[in-house]
């Protein structure tokens, strides 16, 4: 219906055209044959004025469907022709521009996110066979000062070290160390990520780079961030009360004459230095058992004979505390350790345990072992209220705490000893209980 203005025109045209044509036959039929051939151009006329008719609205077509086959909306049509049997098409013609313009605009963003990454990212599009390059953002660019190639051929030129590991694995997922040699440098060691990833029938690999030096930095510099705001929020909390104190004491001793009054404020405020400062010293003296802990000296040590005599040491406090604590460990083995380094380790875990049995009705410890891979593993779980969400990237951070007279060195002080034995201390957490994990090799 929303054609029928072309529909009709052509109709009329048909008619006219077949209206000529039997009156041509009839005036031959009569004889008047000059008539008749006179009234056959007519039809001809008549044929081709239809057919230009035809062409000229069917052009728009034409033209309107190649633009889209090409993403080509560059094109401004007349404005009559957007009207009438080409509404729709127009229509259609004006969505899928606005939806090209929109689709250019969000990969503009993306690339400029990604640009903006300070991971060196490349992706890889399919053809065939054969690769081809996709996007190379900034980093990479910069990073291993090659320019912005589109064949992965010619990157191989550039970083064949790179190209060669990836190749080695046919172009499949994986995550690795390895080493880079950038222009005329030394070699240097990258953190390198692959994946595989369709989309619309196309096939992309995403390499992914990270400097491992930049990001050890990286972490280093946040850990000093982090551990010089604690002390100075520990040496303020000290100095700022000491400093009042002080003036006060001045101010009191300038007096020509002192009250009664005066010799307890000054004693209150002499006491209150005192206890200040034995804090200070207490937290400096933590500092340093973190800062200065010694090398392990390591000796080969009995299993069950360890964990008997930390055990004599807990025991008056788990039988005050009403804590159930079940052994699981039986082992005649012996392991390569400083003993006195590691005794300290699993007092501290199980303290921490104790801390957080406090409010349960089940309080229980379970001690247990694992040797497995050349691995040798202590798990201390207990029934506790486990460790919040929100915390738990902060519990290993020196003097964190969530006491009140807690001095927030034992979990850091216990990872720095497991990780100068060459192992790791972890923890896992679930609804029924906290696992804390030391890994010995």
């Amino acid at each position: 219906m929303k054609n029928w203005k072309f529909y009709n025109a052509l109709f009329l045209r048909v008619f006219i055209v077949i209206i000529i044509l039997f009156s041509s036959l009839y005036l031959a039929q009569k004889g008047l044959y000059y008539n008749s051939i006179l009234v056959a151009a007519v039809v001809i006329i008549a044929l081709a004025e239809m057919y230009f008719f035809i062409k000229s609205k069917m052009s728009f077509y034409d033209k309107t469907i190649l633009s889209i086959l090409q993403n080509d909306y560059s094109t401004n049509f007349p404005e009559e022709q957007r009207k009438g049997s080409f509404k729709n098409l127009s229509l259609l013609y004006d969505t899928l521009k606005e939806k090209q313009q929109e689709q250019t605009s969000k990969e503009l963003i993306y690339r400029s996110i990604l640009n903006n990454i300070d991971t060196a990212i490349l992706i890889l599009e399919k053809d065939n066979d054969n690769w081809n390059i996709f996007l190379m953002n900034d980093c990479f660019s910069s990073t291993f000062a090659v320019p912005k190639v589109s064949h992965w051929n010619y990157l191989k030129n550039y970083l064949p070290s790179l190209c060669e590991e990836i190749e080695n694995t046919q172009f499949s997922e994986l995550k690795t160390a390895i080493d880079v040699k950038i222009e005329q440098q030394d070699l240097q060691t990258f953190m390198l990520q692959t994946s595989l990833t369709k989309s619309l029938n196309k096939e992309y690999f995403i390499i992914l780079l990270d400097s491992i030096q930049r990001v050890i930095d990286k972490k280093e510099k946040e850990a000093w961030i982090t551990l010089m705001k604690i002390i100075s929020h520990e040496l303020m909390n000290s100095l700022t009360p000491i400093r009042s104190l002080s003036q006060n004491l001045l101010q009191i001793i300038d007096q020509e004459k002192l009250e009664e009054d005066d010799f307890d404020d000054i004693k209150s405020s002499i006491s209150t230095i005192i206890n200040r400062s034995d804090h200070l010293q207490i937290f400096v003296e933590n500092y340093r058992k973190l800062a200065m802990l010694p090398t392990p000296d390591k000796k080969p040590v009995s299993i069950n004979a360890l964990f008997e005599d930390c055990l004599k040491v807990m025991a008056p406090i788990l039988k005050e505390q009403g804590i159930e604590l079940i052994n699981n460990i039986n082992s005649s083995r012996s392991i390569l350790i400083d003993k006195s380094q590691i005794e300290q380790v699993i007092i501290n875990l199980i303290t921490n345990s104790i801390f957080a049995l406090k409010e349960k009705q089940e309080k229980r410890i379970y001690l247990s072992t694992l040797t497995e891979n050349n691995r040798f593993f202590i798990t201390i779980s207990d029934t506790g209220k486990g460790i919040e969400p929100e915390i738990r990237d902060k519990i290993f951070l020196p003097f964190f705490t969530t006491r009140k007279e807690g001095a927030g060195i034992g979990l850091t002080l216990s990872k720095n000893i497991i990780e100068a034995h060459g192992g790791y201390l972890s923890y896992q957490t679930d609804e029924n209980r906290t696992n804390f994990v030391i890994c010995l090799i």
